[in-house]
């Protein structure tokens, strides 16, 4: 029987691949510009939920409804709190700009006659910025990859 000498776990390509993905992922959230989007986003979510009874349209309840359960889910999207890997981030940035662009939908579709404009506005308005931070925040996740990709080769 020949002796050979076992590597480390710690060189293992699967640990090493692992530990650069982490890597880059905390330098991605730790930015100043990656921060303030997801607390812009935060703020947005939680507008959102709340903006039937801030702006005065939590008589049409079905739109009330939306707005609070789609505020919620967006809050919790893009706070990060679910994650910090590149592909769950991206992923989760993808589903918010669908949440944003429901927003922005979401009177016509949900409440059927929408007949305030108090409503209307406020939806087109908050889900234009949660689709435009949805985006920011997809951008900032792709970024660190593909420059970390390209000082792989």
């Amino acid at each position: 029987m020949t002796t050979s000498p076992h590597s480390s776990m710690e060189t293992h390509p699967d640990i090493v691949d692992m530990r650069a993905r982490h890597e880059m992922a905390e330098r991605a959230t730790a930015t100043p510009r990656a921060q303030a989007v997801e607390t812009m986003a935060l703020l947005t979510g939680l507008y959102l939920a709340a903006s039937p009874w801030i702006a005065g349209f939590n008589g049409l309840s079905r739109l009330a409804v939306t707005n609070l359960i789609v505020g919620i889910a967006y809050a919790l999207l893009m706070s990060g709190g679910f994650g910090r890997a590149y592909e769950r981030t991206h992923s989760m940035a993808w589903a918010a700009c669908a949440l944003g662009a429901w927003t922005i939908v979401a009177p016509w579709v949900v409440a059927g006659d929408v007949s305030t404009t108090r409503s209307i506005v406020n939806n087109i308005i908050v889900g234009a910025i949660a689709l435009l931070l949805a985006l920011a925040a997809s951008a900032a996740a792709r970024e660190p990859r593909s420059a970390g990709s390209n000082r792989m080769r």
